[in-house]
């Protein structure tokens, strides 16, 4: 495999945002050399036999791990904190100790089926025509998780309020009469809804449906399948706020990148990775920046936005690439 400098920073840039914005970074891994063609193809085919590319990819995302790792590192340090305590006192009882066992639960499915599934979804599906169908079908998963979660939001509750003329405030603390009307409140007891910290939220979670949000991890496999995306309509679907589900996305995508590069990290240090060892270095450095960027950026913005522009921009790039593929 030849790699240049060029092809190693562009790809690693793109890497580092796709991978934590919902639009898939494998997807456009393979995608991005397939639409400019030429030597762009030829180098960097994930599908190819014995290609050092998915090996590269793997490399990169490891540099996106770590970017997580730097922005989250106040985070770790507890959580890892909570993991050593309940080992050392064998309970799970604290905030820190149970978002611990829930990232530890939560990413075994993905990780089991990653070890055994890995080489038939690159071989069959890692090819541009079918990246682009699930870009696409990601673009449909965001937008209908998005309509679905509005239709799941519970109603406001209602507290009686005195009516005009009645009772003060603190007389209707201590007397429940009838001669009242309604004032809307936010529900309580919807995850994401109170004060506290972001990690205490998530840590409330009970252990089920936290595995289940974590094994939505599967789907993003299928190159073109977003794992933030994925990981966070499925949060969204089980009452997490856009803010607390992209969190836990990135919580849980962490060890699982990590482990991923433990695997195949090697293979660049062996025959397939000799003659690239620059350019892997320049596509992780543009991988790193480029994560802690986006990271930094979407922490901001899933406060006041939602997953429906990222649904629009996968569904038209996806049916784009599939049209100018199948045409050409």
């Amino acid at each position: 495999m030849s790699l240049t400098y060029l092809e190693a920073i562009v790809v690693g840039a793109f890497q580092g945002v796709t991978e934590l914005f919902p639009v898939s970074s494998l997807g456009h891994s393979v995608l991005i050399p397939a639409l400019i063609g030429g030597q762009w193809a030829h180098d960097l085919d994930v599908s190819a036999p014995e290609s050092p590319y998915l090996a590269f990819i793997v490399g990169l995302h490891v540099a996106t791990a770590a970017a997580l790792l730097v922005f989250f590192w106040r985070d770790w340090v507890r959580i890892i904190g909570g993991f050593v305590t309940s080992i050392r006192y064998r309970r799970v009882k604290t905030p820190d100790e149970r978002l611990a066992w829930l990232i530890i639960l939560a990413t075994i499915p993905v990780g089991v089926c990653g070890l055994l599934l890995e080489h038939l979804f690159r071989t069959t599906l890692g090819r541009p025509i079918p990246a682009a169908a699930f870009l696409t079908a990601n673009g449909l998963v965001l937008f209908v998780g998005e309509r679905l979660r509005r239709r799941a939001e519970p109603q406001p509750a209602t507290v009686p309020v005195p009516a005009k003329g009645a009772q003060t405030a603190a007389d209707a603390h201590h007397d429940t009469g009838t001669d009242a009307v309604t004032e809307v409140l936010p529900a309580a007891g919807v995850v994401g809804s109170t004060d506290t910290s972001p990690d205490v939220r998530l840590s409330r979670q009970r252990f089920g449906p936290g595995i289940l949000i974590g094994s939505a991890q599967i789907l993003a496999l299928l190159p073109g399948i977003s794992r933030s995306g994925i990981t966070m309509v499925a949060g969204l679907l089980r009452g997490l706020s856009h803010t607390d589900a992209a969190r836990f996305s990135f919580l849980l995508a962490t060890p699982v990148i990590l482990a991923a590069g433990v695997l195949k990290i090697p293979d660049l240090f062996g025959p397939l990775g000799e003659g690239i060892h620059g350019p892997i270095l320049a596509g992780s450095i543009a991988s790193f920046v480029s994560a802690y960027l986006a990271v930094r950026f979407l922490d901001r913005l899933f406060r006041t936005r939602t997953l429906t522009p990222f649904a629009v921009y996968c569904g038209l790039a996806g049916a784009a690439s599939l049209l100018w593929l199948s045409l050409s």
